[in-house]
């Protein structure tokens, strides 16, 4: 065995110490860990959910162990990316699910990806343990401000890192949006509540109810930036983008904060999950596209309204959220209008709200984030009646509460550079606050990338690297047959429940053995099919044995610029042929080439990409 590599044993998750001489399963593998550009590309290029995943979790390996029902490895193999598994779970956007190859035309739809992970969360045995990798305690400190997805994530990653950390919040709860912003009817507070308190176990200091701001009793900036030796800001965006209105100027008063009856629909929610007694009227009008919006419509039935309509600018194909969050907001009796725009805010004699007044609209052409334009058709406004009225167009960052001057990018964000650190030394910023809103998941891979730079700052090494761990498959893990397996549904609450109790989860999470029907879905894009051209005799039999048009004949491949892997350069002509060439990009992982191979000359390995402590 090459001394340079690592002899790792894997004991079996249900192993049993209860006699002295039962030691359980035991399989020693070699194992390398890569930085090569070529082995890191490879992931990146063939392994395409885990790429789309901000966090970049090894998708593929948390879903081979529910296929296993070792939900507890799962949820590890989860936690090692995503400091909030069964939080996520529940509300990720799921960009992994828009790119898995499952879902590529011919293959079906994509895998669950998010349920499953879901379900490693859900059946992880009591007792689990969590795992951490520790670094000895360094003597620095670090203050967060903030305490919502960017700002955990940091600061558990900073706490594994051996830095002492403290979290300022101006609320009284841990989370940010997720506590305060998304309904317990998609995310119960008992699963968010113990995620947070494992992700800040490792001693971080929680100081709620603390606002950094310039304020009276406020702590100043300035102040935290001389006490501490490094400072992160992930206060996120928690202000409600202004509705424009017909007539109304930036100087003057915003008409929604202005009219009873009427407000945006952050602060609905905000000030719901604070405690707050919050009340709607029969009509109920919600004028935005994304995920407040909906949020916002189905608490307003569940508060009792009778008729709850969204109004879009386009047409509800371009909602940028889950089909399956709209399907059940419809489900629970929430209508969609499109191609509308509101001019104005319709109130009586005596200031009473009464309806909006709207514009239609056409589609235009599309924009560079890839929706589609809104055209005002002139000459078509018309009102509609309602008693309640809850914006939610969109969220910004606000920088009024810091007391130094911080340089600003062109949109009056705080600008910062490649390694996060705005314009004063030692001050860094993560999360909305620095991108504007974006989704949980995108906030949690932020903060953790701040994290990893905060800490290169302070010790002058980078002491956390991106690697590939590399180890030998003894054998195929897929049957054709499971290409065939539908996607499994996830069962939901009954409409007239959810109505009876306000809190009461819609999705009810899926039982063990649909988890693992759809989990041997998974093409495991993650095993690596491999020729070793010294030992093939250029047979044929792999390339008639495929069941897909996978195994080439190539006479080269591009190397580019970073030293990955390009192009395979196909040849038709044996006599021209290199090399035969397994393409991972088609590959679906069934092993029939394996099986046939009469040389055993080609090989499976699995590529795992991860953060490493170095």
């Amino acid at each position: 065995m090459n001394p340079n590599e690592t002899r790792k044993i894997y004991l079996s998750e249900n192993e049993d110490f209860s006699d002295a001489h039962s030691y359980g399963q035991r399989v020693v593998t070699p194992v390398r860990y890569s930085t090569d550009p070529r082995d890191i590309g490879w992931v990146k290029e063939n392994v395409p959910c885990q790429s789309a995943c901000p966090a970049l979790t090894n998708i593929p390996a948390y879903i081979r162990m529910i296929s296993e029902e070792r939900f507890g490895r799962s949820y590890e193999l989860n936690r090692m990316a995503n400091v909030l598994p069964g939080t996520l779970g529940r509300i990720c956007s799921r960009p992994c699910e828009a790119k898995c190859r499952h879902g590529w035309p011919g293959n079906g739809e994509p895998v669950a990806i998010c349920h499953l992970k879901r379900l490693a969360s859900d059946f992880k045995s009591s007792g689990h343990r969590i795992n951490e990798s520790l670094f000895t305690p360094t003597g620095k400190r670090v203050a967060v401000v903030g305490a919502g997805p960017a700002g955990v994530a940091a600061a558990h990653d900073l706490s594994t890192l051996g830095h002492n950390v403290t979290i300022y919040e101006r609320e009284e709860h841990p989370g940010g949006m997720l506590s305060y912003g998304i309904p317990e009817f998609r995310l119960p507070r008992e699963v968010l509540d113990v995620e947070l308190h494992n992700a800040m176990r490792l001693g971080v200091e929680l100081r709620t109810g603390k606002e950094v701001g310039v304020a009276d009793g406020n702590i100043r900036l300035s102040s935290l930036q001389e006490d501490f030796d490094a400072v992160l800001l992930a206060t996120g965006s928690m202000e409600a983008t202004p509705l424009p209105l017909k007539g109304v100027g930036d100087d003057e008063d915003d008409p929604v904060r202005q009219v009873d009856n009427v407000e945006y629909g952050l602060d609905f929610l905000v000030e719901l999950h604070r405690g707050e007694k919050k009340k709607v009227g029969e009509r109920v009008a919600v004028v935005g596209a994304g995920f407040t919006a909906l949020d916002c419509a189905r608490v307003a039935r569940r508060l009792g309204g009778k008729e709850v309509t969204i109004h879009l600018r386009t047409t509800e194909e371009y909602i940028p959220v889950e089909k399956e969050e709209i399907f059940e907001a419809k489900r629970e009796g929430v209508s969609i209008h499109g191609l509308r725009t509101p001019v104005a805010i319709m109130t009586d004699e005596d200031g009473v709200f009464k309806g909006v007044q709207f514009v239609q609209n056409r589609l235009g052409g599309w924009r560079q984030n890839g929706r589609r334009d809104a055209i005002a058709i002139a000459g078509s406004e018309f009102t509609e009646e309602y008693d309640t009225l809850l914006v939610a167009i969109g969220q910004r960052t606000v920088n009024d509460y810091l007391d130094l001057e911080l340089e600003l990018d062109r949109w009056g964000s705080v600008a910062v550079n490649e390694t996060g650190m705005t314009s004063v030394e030692g001050i860094f910023a993560a999360g909305d606050f620095v991108s504007g809103p974006t989704t949980v998941i995108n906030a949690i891979s932020h903060g953790r990338q701040n994290a990893i730079a905060i800490d290169t700052w302070l010790m002058g090494r980078e002491r956390r690297k991106l690697v590939v761990k590399i180890e030998p498959v003894e054998k195929p893990l897929r049957e054709r047959a499971f290409d065939f397996i539908s996607r499994q549904k996830m069962p939901t609450e009954e409409t007239s429940e959810r109505m009876k109790r306000f809190g009461a989860e819609v999705e009810k999470g899926m039982n063990v053995e649909t988890a693992s029907e759809e989990a041997k879905r998974c093409y495991l894009c993650y095993h690596r099919y491999s020729i070793d051209i010294d030992n093939c005799t250029f047979c044929r039999a792999c390339i008639e044995a495929a069941p897909r048009d996978c195994i080439k004949l190539i006479d080269g491949v591009e190397i580019n610029e970073d030293g990955t892997y390009g192009k395979l350069q196909e040849t038709s002509e044996w006599n021209k042929a290199s090399a035969i060439w397994i393409d991972n990009n088609q590959c679906i992982r069934c092993g029939a080439c394996y099986t046939v191979c009469p040389t055993r000359c080609i090989s499976i390995t699995k590529n795992e990409m991860f953060y490493h402590d170095v």
